[in-house]
């Protein structure tokens, strides 16, 4: 089964639209049956003989019945997929919150995603954590042009706009790595604008959030790395807590190598691709908005050594 299946829904939402999209492929399939059944009996039966003299059957005109069969059965089946519809689409807007719900806001950037829990004071980068069994509401912001966050196992799609606020839910029922996509054109790299949801047990989803919410590691080996790090224009798009590093345009860097991946879930998040990346992004994402930084190869060498520790 494919990680991003829509036939093997894990959260409530998912399994609304499954069995939604279910229904509209059963009515689609009997519409086919019916139609193709007629077609291959109109063929069968009225097709050209030997013995035909070649006049016309009899011709129908004015069947009260067929008309009625041909106006009153479309009707039926929109109505019914009117209703199916409307019960899901309400159903999964108008989702309660519960004592336990969690509260994420994801803002879509080119080509990445940011995730902060204001109740947990967590800010974090491309790798979603939540608990299972947790009805958790993400509000979707852009910062820039449209964007559309769609896992899904877990929830159907839903676009991030500009100055206009959106939301959508998940209420995962097994813990995983849950994958997904960017699923609106925003820009060169779109393609590599990937989602990783991380379903964790409440435990682990926890131990995660304490961990996160703990200032950046201050380790005097690689005070060198971190004090080039901080003269470089690093600071300005970049936040580690602990230091002058306070910017808002790229990914909170405190814990970058609690992380399984770099560049929005592009390549493993190992040193050797951190040194690569921070060399030369274009490398990895052609029109990426992070510059190559221009370091010398020392000072590479140092700076990634640095971000190596942040844990």
């Amino acid at each position: 089964m494919s990680p991003t299946s829509i036939f093997a829904p894990l959260s409530t939402p998912a399994e609304s639209i499954f069995e939604l999209s279910i229904l509209v492929l059963a009515i689609a399939a009997a519409i086919f049956v019916v139609v193709a059944a007629l077609l291959v009996y109109s063929v069968v039966k009225f097709r050209k003989r030997r013995n035909d003299d070649g006049r016309e059957p009899a011709q129908v005109y004015g069947s009260l019945q067929v008309e009625l069969a041909w106006t009153i059965t479309p009707v039926i089946i929109v109505l019914v997929l009117f209703l199916a519809s409307a019960r899901v689409v309400f159903a999964v807007q108008d989702a309660p919150r519960t004592k336990d719900s969690l509260e994420v806001t994801v803002v879509g950037h080119q080509f990445w995603w940011e995730y902060r829990y204001p109740g947990l004071k967590v800010v974090t980068a491309n790798e979603l954590h939540v608990p299972v069994g947790t009805r958790t509401f993400l509000n979707l912001l852009s910062a820039d042009t449209d964007h559309s966050f769609w896992v899904p196992r877990l929830a159907g799609k839903t676009d991030l706009i500009p100055n206009h606020p959106n939301g959508t839910w998940i209420e995962p029922r097994e813990t995983g790595l849950y994958l997904g996509q960017c699923a609106q054109y925003c820009g060169t790299q779109h393609a590599k604008m990937l989602l990783r949801v991380y379903v964790d047990s409440r435990e682990d989803f926890d131990r995660w959030a304490r961990q996160q919410a703990a200032a950046a590691r201050d380790d005097q080996r690689v005070a060198q790395g971190r004090r080039i790090f901080e003269q470089t224009a690093c600071v300005n798009c970049h936040t580690v807590s602990g230091t002058q590093a306070n910017g808002r345009f790229g990914p909170d860097l405190t814990h970058l190598m609690s992380r399984e991946t770099l560049a929005a879930g592009i390549a493993s998040n190992t040193v050797e691709n951190l040194h690569a990346w921070i060399r030369r992004p274009d490398d990895f994402k052609p029109g990426s908005l992070m510059p190559p930084m221009g370091l010398s190869e020392s000072q590479l060498d140092a700076v990634t050594a640095y971000l190596s520790t942040l844990q």
